[in-house]
C-alpha cells in the first residue's frame, strides 16, 4: 500500500470494493519493536471488517495500545500470534507516532478500539450483520447490549454473554464455541481484556466463523461502567494517564513499566532502522 494512500479514504474503499467476492485486502504492516502492526485508519479498518462478515470471511482483528505492544515485543509466544492477526490496528497515539516516524504512513489518527467498535455497529445495524458480545460481568455485557439497542435500533444482537474469569474446560469451550457460530453472528465482540482477548480470538480463529474483534476495556466504556478519557487527553496521548489517575493501585504498575519499556525499546529500534 502506498504511503500517502493510507489517508485517502476514497482510494482505499475503492480498492477494497473491486471484485466485490475476493476476501478483503488487509493493510499492510510494519515491524514495531517486533510486533507487525498495520498502517490503518478506522474507516478502513470498519470498511474491511464489514466486507469480511459480509462474506463470512474468518478473520481475527485486534487494536493495540502501547501495552499490549509491549507485552507481544516481551512475550515470544504472543507475538507469534499477534503477527498472524488479520488486522492489528494502532490504537494508542504513541503506537501511531511510531508508524509515522519510522514508516511515514502519514496516519491522521488512531484507531481506538470502543470507537472502533460504535463505528462497527452503526455499518452492522445498516447492512443487517448480526454481532455477539463476549466478555466482562454480566451486568456490564447487559447494560452495553441495552444501550448499543438504544444507539443502534436496528443492530442485530445475536447473544451476549459475560466472562467466567477462567479458563475455560473443553466442553465449555465448545459450547461457547457452537453458541456464537449457532447465533449466526458475522462479528464478535470481544471484552476479554489484553492479552486474554488475543488469545482467545487466535486459539479460536478456525473454530469461530465470524470476524473476532478484540475492543478490551469498550465494554466498559460504552456499558457507563467505566468513563473515556476526555477527547483533549486523547488526541495527545494521554488516555493512559487519566486512567491511570482512575484505577492507580491497577495500573500503576502497569503504566509505569510498560510506557518506559516501549520508550527505550522504540529508541533502540529507531537507532537501528536509521543505522540500515
Amino acid at each position: 500500500m502506498n504511503h500517502s494512500a493510507v489517508t485517502d479514504l476514497a482510494g482505499q474503499l475503492f480498492r477494497a470494493d473491486s471484485g466485490s467476492d475476493s476476501p478483503p485486502q488487509w493493510p499492510d504492516k510494519y515491524n514495531i519493536l517486533g510486533v507487525a502492526v498495520s498502517a490503518t485508519t478506522a474507516q478502513q479498518a470498519a470498511h474491511l471488517i464489514i466486507r469480511a462478515a459480509q462474506q463470512r470471511h474468518p478473520a481475527v482483528v485486534t487494536a493495540l495500545a502501547v501495552h499490549g505492544l509491549v507485552l507481544a515485543s516481551n512475550d515470544e509466544s504472543f507475538r507469534a500470534k499477534i503477527n498472524r492477526f488479520d488486522l492489528v490496528a494502532p490504537d494508542g497515539q504513541p503506537v501511531r507516532w511510531a508508524l509515522n516516524l519510522l514508516y511515514h504512513t502519514r496516519l491522521p489518527d488512531r484507531v481506538y478500539g470502543p470507537a472502533l467498535m460504535l463505528l462497527l455497529c452503526e455499518r452492522a445495524a445498516r447492512a443487517n450483520i448480526p454481532i455477539y458480545l463476549y466478555g466482562s460481568y454480566s451486568q456490564v455485557v447487559q447494560q452495553l447490549k441495552t444501550n448499543l439497542h438504544r444507539l443502534f435500533p436496528e443492530l442485530n444482537i445475536a447473544g451476549c454473554e459475560p466472562s467466567v474469569f477462567r479458563p475455560l474446560s473443553a466442553d465449555e469451550d465448545n459450547a461457547l464455541t457452537e453458541r456464537v457460530n449457532a447465533s449466526g453472528a458475522s462479528i464478535l465482540f470481544l471484552g476479554l481484556g489484553c492479552p486474554l482477548q488475543e488469545h482467545f480470538a487466535y486459539d479460536h480463529r478456525s473454530r469461530i466463523s465470524a470476524v473476532q474483534v478484540c475492543v478490551g476495556a469498550a465494554f466498559d466504556f460504552h456499558s457507563g461502567n467505566k468513563k473515556m478519557a476526555p477527547r483533549w487527553m486523547q488526541r495527545h496521548g494521554l488516555e493512559w494517564f487519566y486512567r491511570l489517575l482512575s484505577e492507580p493501585k491497577r495500573l500503576w504498575r502497569r503504566y509505569a513499566l510498560t510506557n518506559t519499556i516501549f520508550l527505550v525499546k522504540f529508541l533502540l529500534h529507531a537507532a537501528t532502522l536509521k543505522a540500515s
